[in-house]
């Protein structure tokens, strides 16, 4: 069923518990999220980024959405990183039932004048609002901002900004990153400020650049690199431990956003057909094994945050 990002979020908010937003551009990737969630009863964010907009069209990524919103689960339709007002309020008209504004690398000033824009444009329809307040370190589609940038969240700004903005939803900078290149080694997040901001805002938060880029699947990468010549796709590649997103959701994380893990697996299972399968030829035998990869990835995450059986 359809909803908003704050009906999910306000329920995650209340039960200590983290909802999946999964960043979706295709026909298989959306029904490895829709068919994940109803397998896990768990409520589900399926979201498009601005990049995802250009490559397949926002009404085709609609059309996509709204039917997998006829399972029988909590369903929000989000936009993923809106950087561009137009397309956020193209986004607002057309359907979508929340969206975000990332104004994070614009002046504090423009950043706030901007999502109170959005926050209006988007109380009209009874769309919800996600903002961000620090930068999120990475790049993935057209969010980029180098290491030596990116900054964190401070605790009272965030609340300054939550109460002159009104958003459903705060994203939040605590040393994650975009991309399947998180960190050298073991996950470093600032916990401290993490609790420190759920304290003050009391309301839900959102962790970017959450993927666990699991080794098992980085190392399925790697087989039969030799034949394809891709050696380099992942290597060095780290992402956030299931312990850290544990704690990181105890301490007051609602939403966590999820890209590149649902992009290896898709490219780890087509990679595996393709070197195993030398006939095949049929779209649609070469592609549905990376849809069940995703299915069974995008259903240990829904159990890992704990909105499995939510619904």
């Amino acid at each position: 069923m359809l909803t908003t990002l704050k009906s999910v979020l306000t329920k995650a908010n209340e039960g200590n518990y983290a909802v999946g937003a999964f960043n979706t551009n295709n026909l298989e990737i959306t029904q490895a999220i829709i068919q994940a969630a109803v397998e896990t009863k768990s409520p589900v964010i399926i979201q498009t980024s601005e990049g995802a907009v250009e490559y397949a069209g926002m009404e085709y990524l609609k059309a996509l959405v709204l039917v997998a919103a006829q399972a029988p689960v909590p369903v929000a339709f989000h936009l993923d990183h809106g950087k561009n007002l137009e397309v956020v309020k193209q986004a607002i008209d057309s359907g979508y039932t929340s969206v975000m504004y990332d104004g994070s690398a614009l002046p504090e000033v423009e950043n706030l004048k901007n999502t109170q824009q959005v926050v209006a444009w988007a109380k009209e329809k009874g769309v919800s609002v996600e903002a961000e307040i620090g930068a999120i370190a990475g790049i993935e589609d057209f969010v980029s901002v180098a290491d030596q940038d990116a900054h964190l969240t401070n605790p009272e700004k965030a609340l300054e900004f939550a109460r002159a903005t009104k958003c459903d939803a705060l994203a939040i900078a605590i040393g994650t990153a975009h991309g399947a290149f998180k960190f050298k080694s073991e996950t470093i997040l600032d916990f401290e400020r993490l609790k420190k901001i759920k304290e003050l805002t009391k309301m839900p938060l959102v962790l970017h650049g959450a993927s666990g880029i699991p080794a098992e699947l980085v190392a399925r990468a790697q087989v039969g690199a030799d034949k394809l010549g891709d050696g380099e796709r992942l290597t060095g590649a780290h992402g956030v431990s299931d312990e850290a997103i544990k704690k990181a959701v105890s301490l007051g994380i609602n939403k966590i956003n999820v890209d590149s893990d649902l992009r290896i697996a898709f490219t780890v299972a087509l990679r595996e057909t393709l070197l195993n399968d030398h006939k095949t030829f049929d779209p649609r035998k070469l592609l549905g094994p990376s849809r069940e990869l995703m299915k069974a990835l995008v259903k240990h995450k829904m159990e890992l945050f704990g909105s499995a059986g939510r619904a």
